[in-house]
């Protein structure tokens, strides 16, 4: 009963749901999964699992292990919860086959909820801004966490959904606060959010802060993060980043409430290849990558901007596993392009007026100044790129100190592969540590 964290250590979009999908799908090792839990983030999740008979969905709030028979998901207080696009995600889970998708997820009753008048001030607010956009997706998950910081008691809460008058009455406030700052929000009416939401909570399983410690201490789990480190909320590059703790913190808390501290392991996500979507620094783009590597699941958005390719940037992924503290293995997607494309590099350094640069460091805690003058020194750098020789699965191993345990070659379960038992090993350390807990 060894859990496991996957992370993803650049801009997101590396494949945290295909190997999440990997993880619950019987193929790895550790035994079965019982829940997926997620632990940062929103409905502006999309992460793409393609199955073996070539069914296909884009999980924002399910967890990515849902097309596997049983896995349940967990939606921690971390989490914002927005009721709307789960119904709708619920929907084409079931039109895929999942029966009864909304029966296999629970939810902490302290996890904020993202309302349709969050979403409409949120794209209200990126509209006003023009040519110097963010690259938000436009879903209200910044305005989500702004409102609750300013307003604590009064931001909507899973467990409110139970409540019509407190929820009523918070969705009143909440939206009158907006249309007072921004004007006239397209939204519904307060009335019939209310029945949707409440709706929302009589269907799905609301639990408190003692189910999960229990769940971990007798039940093994992944969780799953979203977007990437690279746009942590603290540690991304400001102000280009995302209102949501994107390292291992969240799921280490969480472990820690339970007594299992330290007793999961950490899996960062990388491609062989960089990717971003929107606006911010990215030092190794390419616009040739751009147009030779197009991605189906992953195109230009309305709100988020131009999906964007660049060569692996080991610098970066230095930066990440610093930034995040470290991790036990790293697992290496999209290795068919890499195998089929000659003209992808690696990048080892950066030139930053007019010195070579192999390691950027992170700043003190919450030190968004520091950040935004990386992000300064970032857009005034050029890559110094490496063709690579050999093998990508050694290279980047070399360029980052951190042995590759799982390679994946094609999006299903079926194209990934074990490529270092010691992760294994190490798994069976975390269940003797898990075993000696007790529950």
């Amino acid at each position: 009963m060894s859990h496991v964290i996957v992370v993803d250590l650049g801009y997101g979009d590396a494949g945290k749901g295909t190997v999440v999908d990997w993880l619950c799908s019987g193929s790895a090792p550790g035994g079965p999964v019982h829940t997926v839990v997620r632990f940062n983030g929103g409905a502006q999740a999309a992460h793409n699992v393609v199955t073996g008979d070539g069914r296909h969905h884009v999980f924002a709030q399910f967890g990515s292990g849902t097309l596997s028979a049983g896995v349940r998901t967990h939606l921690s207080r971390h989490v914002l919860v927005d009721p709307l696009a789960l119904a709708a995600e619920a929907g084409h889970l079931e039109a895929l086959g999942v029966a009864a998708a909304l029966d296999r997820l629970t939810v902490d009753r302290r996890a904020l909820l993202t309302t349709p008048y969050h979403r409409a001030a949120n794209q209200a607010r990126e509209t006003a801004r023009g040519t110097a956009r963010h690259g938000s997706c436009g879903m209200g998950i910044g305005e989500t966490v702004a409102y609750s910081l300013a307003h604590d008691a009064d931001a909507p809460r899973a467990g409110d959904c139970a409540c019509t008058r407190t929820l009523g009455r918070k969705l009143t406030t909440l939206r009158d606060r907006l249309v007072d700052e921004l004007g006239p929000l397209e939204a519904p009416g307060v009335e019939a959010c209310t029945a949707a939401f409440e709706a929302f909570g009589a269907r799905v399983q609301m639990v408190d802060e003692t189910y999960l410690p229990r769940l971990l201490r007798t039940h093994r789990a992944v969780f799953e993060g979203a977007q990437g480190v690279l746009l942590d909320e603290w540690r991304g590059f400001h102000p280009y980043t995302t209102w949501s703790t994107t390292t291992f913190a969240n799921a280490e808390e969480l472990l820690a409430e339970a007594g299992l501290a330290g007793g999961a392991t950490r899996l960062g996500v990388l491609r062989t290849y960089a990717t971003r979507h929107g606006p911010g620094p990215f030092v190794t783009e390419d616009p040739a990558l751009t147009a030779a590597l197009p991605d189906q699941h992953n195109t230009d958005g309305r709100w988020q901007g131009a999906f964007r390719v660049g060569h692996f940037d080991a610098v970066a992924a230095r930066y990440a596993l610093e930034a995040c503290g470290g991790v036990d293995g790293l697992a290496l997607t999209h290795l068919d392009a890499a195998s089929a494309r000659r003209d992808l590099q690696v990048c080892g350094a950066y030139e930053i007026g007019g010195q070579r640069v192999e390691r950027i460091a992170p700043g003190g805690a919450r030190d968004l100044d520091h950040q935004a003058e990386l992000t300064r020194h970032l857009l005034g750098a050029t890559p110094v790129n490496e063709r690579v020789s050999g093998s990508w699965v050694d290279a980047v191993a070399r360029a980052l100190g951190v042995p590759v345990v799982l390679g994946s070659w094609r999006p299903t379960a079926a194209g990934k592969r074990l490529l270092d038992d010691s992760w294994c090993r190490r798994e069976g350390s975390n269940l003797h540590a898990l075993s000696s807990t007790g529950s």
